[in-house]
């Protein structure tokens, strides 16, 4: 199938991956039908894919509500005829110590993050299984392997997201034409940092080397010409996989010392509900709107240096435990 008559389902598409994603398969000629809870970023982002040379139309949809995701479903069914690929990259963050944050905003974390993607294959499942064909793309993020602290509503969510889509793989491992395809960025710059709920008092800021939202749009878009289940971007899957089996409380401990430090030494700023619970009133772009260099190779670099630093963390505390 070509992309000339590819056609695509986006939730999540209003801002960031999503809407570099939408704009990547509008420069192929797709057929986009496009999701979210804010109708600004929604129309900004169709007249973009629209330039870019594909068609797109919009509606705006509460992801959490089922009823809603089934709805918008149809209407994405109706509109392309039948959907070829659905993108799942609706999310949410909270930053804080767990302690130190609402219980709803956790739980509405875990609703976003993980909730609204089991809705979305609730919707989209049958209509894959009727086509006999399709491919449901899942963002879940780095964080799918790696806990974060400071974020441990996010890291259950991700964990939980990464083990419902390896169960939902199994399950349509007998349709040949049905594809369940999970992607892992590491931290990518786009405008959910603006949009996270922040506890700490500290003004959040990007690490060096942040990836372009248009490096994991083009990873998206390389799955709908050949899916396959595990695609991390930044880092090599396998250090992934062995960052969490060999050493799994070496990254999270590391990552809380940093974290740490940070919201100490950090710019102060006002806690914040960002846009946990309601849409931005704005187009925000893909962009997060700080200043930094993108990692426009896919982080093929940065991945080596992350890869040899786990193997190595790795060895280390076998040896450590031979010598206990």
């Amino acid at each position: 199938m070509t992309y000339s008559t590819r056609r695509v389902v986006i939730m999540g598409a209003s801002s960031g991956i999503g809407a570099a994603t939408a704009i990547a398969f509008a420069r192929q000629g797709a057929q986009l039908v496009l999701g979210a809870r804010g109708r600004e970023g929604l129309e900004d982002v169709a007249w973009r894919c629209r330039q870019a040379g594909g068609t797109a139309e919009i509606k705006t949809v509460d992801a959490t509500d089922a009823d809603a995701v089934a709805a918008f479903a149809r209407f994405a069914r109706r509109t392309l005829g039948e959907i070829d690929l659905w993108f799942s990259n609706v999310g949410a963050g909270v930053v804080g110590k767990y302690a130190d944050v609402p219980l709803a905003d956790h739980h509405r974390v875990i609703e976003t993050n993980l909730i609204t993607h089991m809705n979305d294959a609730h919707a989209v499942l049958p209509i894959f299984l009727e086509q006999d064909h399709g491919i449901w793309v899942n963002m879940i993020s780095a964080g799918g392997f790696v806990a974060s602290p400071y974020a441990a509503a996010y890291s259950a969510s991700k964990f939980g997201l990464r083990g419902f889509s390896e169960a939902l793989r199994a399950e349509v491992g007998d349709r040949r034409h049905i594809h369940v395809c999970d992607v892992y960025p590491l931290f990518v710059d786009t405008p959910g940092f603006k949009h996270a709920a922040n506890y700490t008092g500290a003004r959040m800021k990007f690490p060096p080397g942040v990836l372009a939202p248009e490096t994991v749009a083009d990873a998206v878009v390389e799955l709908g010409r050949r899916p396959r289940a595990t695609t991390a971007v930044g880092a090599p899957a396998s250090a992934l996989k062995l960052s969490e089996f060999a050493t799994p409380h070496l990254a999270a401990a590391g990552m809380h010392r940093f974290l740490s430090a940070w919201s100490k030494k950090a710019k102060r700023t006002p806690v914040t509900e960002g846009a946990l619970y309601a849409p931005t009133a704005r187009a925000d772009g893909l962009y997060s709107g700080q200043r930094g260099r993108h990692d426009r190779s896919g982080g093929r670099n940065k991945g080596l240096v992350i890869g040899a630093a786990v193997v190595a963390a790795a060895l280390g505390a076998q040896l450590l435990r031979k010598r206990g």
